[in-house]
């Protein structure tokens, strides 16, 4: 199974890429982590324009179990940090996404989408409060250059600053909070989706309660000049150890969280998505903020009336994982869907999937196909998340 899990992450997580051609090594940068990666044994890969390890020798499904019961670091520096600064920054970016950042407190942060005029999705992102009129966005690495471009072409008023020199690591799992609390103790008090500045040994650095994997966790950004020593800092723990790209798509397949470009992308409503929950309720209809976003009409008209197809989870059966790209039937054999994601699910130590069916098809329970070079696996629509979220709500 680990063998067969592995080709398919290799497969998977480089057609998350972007268009231009990866093949060529030489043309993807570096992290600052990157010696450290090669120093610990990880299989770097093209990986969104970055060499980034999808495993390290002890395997992803023992990576994946130790992030689990004890804590996992991953380096996640490709994904894009970006600053929006400006009076009124609030309502100009609020055109942009279905969200209310007025309400934010300082230093709360909340998921987003970008939506499209169609009601599609350009990307999805981490937005916090840094202050009155400035917010922090944390995009995808793949989309970083479209978001700012499109940040840029809406908000051409207003002040956008890619934090190219600062890097972002995520500290995720069981003993995430031991580990933070005793470099930093302010951040044993913060509550999933806040963050706060902290200094670990002097350092200057910006920690968030959140993370991509459904454990509680921590994201910490820092300037790439100190990242190598609040890296040190955390692996000297016994119970820290590097984690690679292929165990944080096991964990956030089995959280049920969304990969973009893959679950979701421009041709797909946040409704469509499963992702109604992100939408401010004083955006939808009714509310003090109705509409006035990218899209609104259409994803109003899939709120109010229901969308036509609907992203949802399966467990199948037997045991070796179904692909991405697979079709879904339904017993009579008429194609209804297709999976999005899909892998085995060390947790369960079962195969997982996410995929779209037609509304009609989504209830939990309902007993489906997907269609594998041409053999049939029954699976079974499952409420999401797989494996519970263990976020620290207070």
């Amino acid at each position: 199974m680990q063998s067969y899990y592995y080709k398919y992450l290799i497969s998977h997580l480089r057609s998350v890429e972007t268009t231009k051609s990866m093949s060529d090594s030489s043309k993807n940068q570096k992290t600052q982590f990157y010696d450290y990666h090669v120093a610990a044994g990880g299989k770097m890969v093209p990986f969104a324009g970055y060499l980034m390890p999808v495993q390290y020798p002890a395997g992803i499904m023992q990576e994946h179990l130790h992030t689990r019961n004890n804590a996992g670091l991953f380096d996640v520096s490709h994904m894009g940090q970006v600053l929006v600064t400006g009076v009124g920054v609030a309502t100009a970016l609020e055109k942009l996404m279905p969200v209310d950042l007025d309400a934010l407190a300082i230093n709360q942060q909340t998921y987003a989408t970008f939506t499209l005029p169609d009601g599609g999705i350009l990307d999805d992102l981490i937005v916090t409060r840094w202050a009155e009129d400035t917010y922090f966005l944390v995009v995808n690495a793949a989309c970083k250059d479209q978001d700012i471009e499109h940040l840029r072409s809406y908000l051409s008023d207003f002040t956008i600053t890619s934090l190219d020199q600062h890097s972002l690591i995520a500290l995720q799992g069981a003993k995430a909070k031991d580990i933070m609390s005793n470099l930093a103790p302010s951040t044993s008090d913060l509550i999933f989706m806040h963050g706060c500045p902290v200094q670990i040994d002097d350092i200057e650095c910006y920690v968030t309660r959140s993370g991509y994997t459904g454990e509680d966790g921590f994201e910490i950004s820092v300037s790439n000049d100190h990242a190598l020593a609040v890296a040190d800092r955390l692996l000297a723990f016994d119970d820290c150890k590097w984690i690679g790209l292929g165990a944080r798509d096991s964990l956030r397949l089995e959280a049920g969280l969304c990969l973009y470009g893959h679950d979701m992308d421009q041709n797909t409503s946040p409704i469509e998505a499963g992702i109604t929950w992100s939408i401010s309720h004083s955006r939808r209809v009714g509310g003090a903020k109705e509409g006035g976003f990218l899209g609104a009409d259409k994803i109003l008209k899939h709120l109010a009336d229901g969308a036509p197809k609907k992203r949802v989870g399966f467990l199948v059966e037997g045991r070796a994982p179904v692909r991405e790209g697979a079709e879904i039937a339904d017993n009579d054999g008429n194609i209804v869907g297709v999976i999005t994601s899909g892998g085995f699910g060390p947790t369960l130590q079962a195969p997982v999937a996410m995929g779209y069916v037609t509304t009609a098809l989504a209830a939990v329970g309902t007993q489906l196909n997907a269609i594998v070079r041409g053999k049939i696996r029954p699976m079974k629509v499952t409420k999401m998340p797989l494996v519970p979220q263990r976020y620290h709500r207070g």
